[in-house]
């Protein structure tokens, strides 16, 4: 854990902890399942409307901070994106901006997540760069590094395809989730296009997100959603063609909590976008634990290419990988990590991770304890002679 200044924790005090998120969200109320089946009282919880509104908060001494995601509240994403209309694609800039503004309120409290990374997490192009400085392996993009192209279109993601072999690529809003204006975008030899994505083009121009995937194959159309979107920030990917399970694409989330990679599951799907609320699934961890294996390779390998990842965000207990695996499931690339990727309701804990029988808030719950108790741990908390609160290096 991470102190955000220089408050004192009591000797010996009991794990306190609290929240930010939205409180009749999911995600607060199985963190709070979490704290009181590990025997710790319910975590006081921060709306975030309250932090948008008031831009802060404060919290007490020794305090113990999770954020959770500000996401499936119409007033929240009002407040952040500016938009009366939650199913609106545009604004994630705007939205970005003041979130990250949000976090730097917050004051007091020990973090589990830290707000500079945090920062870097919801900037894909920033996320790839430190990935790719740390020789983590990721999907060539051409909008990340020191030498990234800028992008303010689609005569410019035009140029991309032509200028760096890209026939097949994805556009991604650089502060977008959950696929919010994604495009898997391809060519052919004959200079036909077509885009696989969840937006919706109005006959007016405007945007929306839809449950419902959808191709457009005139350039006129993907070209008016690309311009719709690049004010926002657009981050270019090389498509690399995934394994499959079943006959449909497959990728994995890996959850690491606190370095280690404690839980993960396959998505399938009917389309490049495997997320689940798009109609994905979840496909058979044995069945790709198998397929690894047949391929020559190590399933600890392919669980430590997550923990790589996530060591890039060391102040940050949890973060959730999506893997890639390519075609034969012989090698894997890191597509994104997500400071708000643990969502995953009932799945318990990897073989050998630690966190058998638990689900991954209950493990998070087990690592602040840990973290609380054990002198040993690089995060252990000690107080010196002033009473200020200390990481261990």
């Amino acid at each position: 854990m991470w102190p955000s200044g220089s408050e004192t924790a009591p000797a010996g005090a009991p794990v306190r902890l609290a929240v930010v998120g939205n409180p009749e969200n999911r995600r607060v109320t199985l963190f709070a399942d979490a704290a009181r089946a590990a025997g710790l009282p319910a975590p006081r919880v921060v709306p975030w409307e309250r932090v948008l509104r008031d831009r802060g908060a404060s919290f007490a001494v020794g305090e113990t901070v999770r954020l959770d995601s500000p996401g499936e509240n119409p007033e929240v994403d009002r407040l952040l994106r500016g938009a009366r209309d939650s199913t609106r694609v545009e604004g994630s800039a705007l939205w970005y901006g003041r979130f990250v503004r949000a976090v730097a309120g917050l004051r007091g409290g020990v973090r589990l997540d830290d707000p500079g990374e945090l920062a870097v997490l919801f900037d894909k192009r920033r996320c790839h760069t430190v990935l790719a400085a740390a020789d983590v392996p990721v999907p060539f993009s051409p909008t990340s590094g020191p030498d990234a192209a800028a992008v303010s279109g689609w005569d410019d993601v035009r140029a991309v395809m032509r200028d760096h072999r890209m026939p097949r690529l994805f556009v991604k809003l650089a502060h977008g989730s959950s696929a919010s204006g994604v495009l898997a975008v391809e060519s052919s030899g004959r200079g036909r296009l077509r885009a696989t994505t969840s937006v919706e083009l109005a006959p007016d121009g405007r945007l929306f997100n839809s449950l419902k995937v959808r191709r457009y194959e005139r350039e006129a159309e993907i070209a008016a959603i690309v311009d719709a979107l690049a004010p926002d920030g657009l981050h270019l990917e090389r498509w690399l063609p995934k394994a499959s399970q079943r006959g449909r694409p497959a990728d994995l989330r890996v959850v690491v909590v606190d370095g280690r990679a404690t839980h993960a599951v396959v998505r399938t799907g009917r389309s490049p976008m495997t997320n689940l609320h798009l109609g994905g699934s979840r496909g058979d961890l044995d069945a790709a634990r198998e397929a690894v294996e047949a391929a020559g390779g190590r399933w600890a390998d392919v669980l430590a290419v997550c923990e790589r990842a996530a060591a890039c965000f060391p102040r940050t207990l949890c973060v959730g990988v999506d893997l890639l695996p390519a075609t034969g499931w012989r090698r894997f690339a890191v597509g994104e990590v997500n400071a708000f990727g643990d969502l995953l309701p009932r799945l318990t804990g990897l073989p050998g991770s630690g966190a058998e029988g638990l689900d991954t808030y209950a493990a998070q719950i087990a690592a602040v304890l840990r973290r609380a108790t054990d002198p040993s741990h690089p995060h252990h908390q000690y107080r010196t002679e002033t009473g200020t609160t200390h990481v261990s290096a």
